[in-house]
């Protein structure tokens, strides 16, 4: 999520109280595995998109085990 101002070894603050909402950066459970995209509403639904071009998008569908864990409202950095 380096397109975010995420880098490998920052810790996050997660608020699970905060809503999900299109373009905020979710931690989210995909087939039992969490992983940290950008909430994005696209004219064919919604979608969990990454920063980086090498990773394609997640469609958020039926057929897909999605669950929102919390909405990332802090980056620290490592020095």
């Amino acid at each position: 999520m380096q397109g975010a101002g995420i880098h490998d070894g920052d810790l996050l603050v997660v608020d699970r109280s905060v809503p999900s909402e299109n373009g905020t950066v979710v931690v989210a459970v995909v087939d039992g595995e969490f992983t940290v995209k950008r909430l994005t509403q696209t004219p064919a639904g919604m979608i969990l998109a990454a920063e980086h071009p090498d990773y394609p998008p997640i469609a958020i569908g039926s057929e897909t085990d999605v669950r929102i864990w919390g909405v990332v409202t802090w980056v620290l950095h490592q020095p």
